[in-house]
């Protein structure tokens, strides 16, 4: 017993920061941090109480967990190759659609690399394997985390009795259609103006999106015409057409809202793989909200995740590369110590 009360304490101590962090702006990445060290400490906890009882069962479920590690990534690596492949043949070739298949791959060519060094023994390239290995768990850590947190926050209902309801752009087919990805998140906004009409509100919809080089008409127009399709008055619409970027989405967004109510509130819609950015970007523009998913093909979920990732990663490019060079000189000076 005495052994779980280390990482009992700081389980307990990880969920009471998390939960206090989480309750004053739930659009902070850090969140997932602390929920990921939580659930890791509440883990070992499990272990350490485990072998106060039966030492033989807690070394059977660490073994267990630790031999697990390699049929996952062996199957992770299988899933993301063969999505990969799905994504350029249903969506075409460009980079933002190989990158699960670039993963998969990659992670192939650093196991192949690893067994390599392993039998050639070369100092040189032990230490380009040491740095090989430690970014990649460095930058491996940093995905669970924002994945774990992605789903938590994309789980979590919404505020009722919202006064807006923005809806992102994410461009249109053949410069004037409204693609399915940008169709399902419409639905999923008419879907709010229902529920919050059943409780006898009356929100707005913002819907945001500028004209891009390739379009006939900002997105915006494009959007409010498919709601008003879709049954929603005109008159409850509000047009945002002057953003490019989802940064400028939610700036010029939440203008429009103030203008019409100094202390709105409001939900804004965009596709589950982009819920958290959207949500840190929201709080970057000073947003009155949180952001909700609409629901994504299964086959494009997996290389648009890996998109976000690479984006909150260059939004904090200067502490990662701090940290990516810290690792590169722990393994160079180990190697010469």
């Amino acid at each position: 017993m005495k052994a779980a009360a280390i990482p009992f304490a700081i389980a307990a101590l990880c969920c009471a920061v998390f939960l206090v962090s989480f309750l004053r702006d739930r659009r902070r990445l850090r969140n997932g941090f602390y929920l990921f060290f939580a659930l890791l400490f509440l883990g070992v906890t499990f272990i350490a109480l485990l072998a106060s009882v039966s030492p033989e069962a807690a070394g059977f479920v660490a073994v267990g967990v630790i031999l697990l590690i390699i049929p996952t990534v062996l199957a992770l690596t299988v899933f993301l190759i063969c999505n990969g492949i799905t994504m350029l043949r249903r969506e075409g070739r460009r980079l933002a659609n190989v990158l699960s298949l670039l993963t998969g791959l990659g992670v192939c060519a650093l196991i192949i690399f690893n067994a390599t060094v392993t039998q050639l023994a070369w100092e040189p390239l032990d230490i380009v394997r040491g740095i090989l290995n430690g970014l990649v768990v460095y930058f491996s850590f940093l995905f669970v985390c924002f994945l774990l947190y992605s789903i938590v926050y994309g789980r979590i209902r919404t505020e009722k009795g919202v006064d807006f309801v923005v809806v992102l752009g994410s461009g249109l087919l053949d410069g004037h259609r409204v693609p399915p990805l940008l169709a399902s998140r419409l639905n999923r906004a008419k879907r709010v103006i229902d529920a919050e009409a059943r409780r006898g509100r009356e929100p707005m919809v913002v819907t945001s999106g500028g004209q891009g080089p390739d379009e006939d008409l900002p997105e915006s127009h494009a959007m409010a015409g498919y709601l008003v399709e879709n049954g929603l008055p005109k008159e409850r619409i509000l047009l945002e057409d002057r953003s490019r970027t989802t940064f400028e989405n939610l700036t010029f967004s939440a203008e429009i809202m103030e203008r019409r109510k100094a202390d709105y509130r409001c939900t804004v819609v965009t596709n589950n793989f982009h819920v958290l950015r959207a949500a840190l970007t929201a709080r970057r523009a000073k947003v009155n909200g949180q952001v909700i998913g609409s629901p994504t093909a299964w086959y494009f979920w997996p290389s648009a995740t890996l998109r976000e990732f690479v984006a909150i990663l260059v939004d904090h490019k200067y502490k990662n590369l701090v940290i990516c060079g810290l690792i590169v000189l722990s393994q160079i000076s180990r190697a010469f110590s």
